[in-house]
């Protein structure tokens, strides 16, 4: 918006021609989206306090956890906000990249406020079919419009893996399918992690730092033929993305480090889970995610394996899944669990980021 409003005034004055630059309007967005996120998430947690919008706690969890019941929740909202706010803000709005994202954010942030809101006031969420089927729709009409736009990235249907150089195979059809459930799965994935206070949060953002460097290659012809990754035109805006996204989390986080103050809750886990997963699918670094994600991707298989054991087996291979809750149970701090997954996710992160080299 502001670039549209401002930037065709630089005949008139020259500090104008400042919103040309994409790392200038990042960097701002970045500043506007921690600034917005400390001003009102404060006032968000006293009236969720006054309107008794609290955590329910699971009593077969970590007994440690019974003392978080009451701490407001949905602070997801929050961030969303925040986000929408500072990307249509520092954001070409001409730029479909930016809207895709956009209904990624919105529509999985829906998803997950009814699902916060059911489990606040009906004691019970969104039905499990009923979450996965919006999922899936709001991931296909993404994946449709790439697939079918007339405009779309020239390597979009080509299948990209870490340490090659070049595309290995050309999806096709195949393609939907795979990017939906990449989007689906890396929403649910977040979603999972977030179960420690500043865990899913901190995660995210060393992801999405990751894909700023990778858009940011991405976007220059030069820089991605040197690196032997595809050139996608357009695609800089959405470093406008991450950059609010880093923004808002620092924000969050200054609120929901342990101990939480404000939990972010399925409005704020599945909406950036589902903007990651909507990222790798536009760079073609879908299996890259699995890397940068590590983390996300080791709890939710947690999840799945143990649910597999218990009903194969009648037995459970962890003492309680996701895997940070196994940890607790182990008998590791909160704090502990948290530091030590944020680090592997650092260095999960910078090993992704590593591949674009090693080819």
């Amino acid at each position: 918006m502001l670039y549209a409003l401002l930037y065709p005034l630089k005949q008139y004055f020259f500090g104008f021609n400042l919103f040309r630059y994409i790392t200038f309007r990042t960097a701002y967005a970045i500043v506007t989206a921690l600034i917005l996120t400390w001003i009102f998430t404060p006032f968000i947690i006293r009236l969720a306090h006054k309107k008794s919008i609290g955590e329910r706690i699971r009593n077969d969890g970590p007994e440690r956890h019974l003392k978080k019941k009451g701490t407001p929740t949905m602070g997801g909202v929050i961030v969303l906000l925040v986000a929408i706010v500072s990307i249509l803000l520092w954001g070409r709005l001409d730029n479909p990249y930016v809207w895709l994202i956009l209904l990624a954010l919105v529509g999985f942030g829906t998803l997950g406020f009814i699902d916060d809101y059911l489990k606040l006031r009906k004691k019970k969420g969104m039905a499990v079919r009923v979450k996965f089927l919006g999922q899936f729709v709001i991931a296909t009409v993404i994946t449709l419009y790439l697939y079918y736009s007339p405009s779309k990235n020239p390597h979009i249907l080509d299948l990209y893996l870490p340490f090659f150089a070049g595309p290995v195979a050309h999806l096709g059809w195949l393609f939907i399918p795979l990017s939906i459930l990449v989007i689906v799965g890396s929403s649910n994935a977040v979603n999972l992690t977030d179960g420690l206070d500043g865990l899913a949060i901190g995660l995210v953002m060393f992801s999405t730092l990751a894909f700023m460097a990778i858009i940011y290659a991405s976007s220059n012809i030069k820089i991605a033929e040197y690196l032997k990754i595809p050139f996608i035109q357009g695609i800089e805006e959405v470093t406008i993305v991450t950059g609010t996204i880093v923004g808002a989390s620092l924000g969050f986080l200054w609120y929901n480090a342990h101990p939480a103050q404000i939990f972010m809750g399925d409005t704020g886990a599945l909406s950036l889970g589902g903007v990651l997963g909507v990222m790798a699918v536009i760079l073609r670094k879908e299996v890259l995610l699995f890397i940068v994600g590590g983390v996300f991707v080791i709890e939710a298989i947690s999840v799945i394996l143990q649910v597999l054991s218990f009903k194969i087996r009648g037995k459970r291979i962890f003492l309680m899944a996701p895997l940070h809750h196994h940890f607790e149970l182990k008998g590791w701090p909160e704090s502990k669990v948290v530091a030590r997954l944020w680090i592997i996710g650092a260095i999960l992160a910078l090993i992704g980021l590593s591949t674009l080299k090693i080819r």
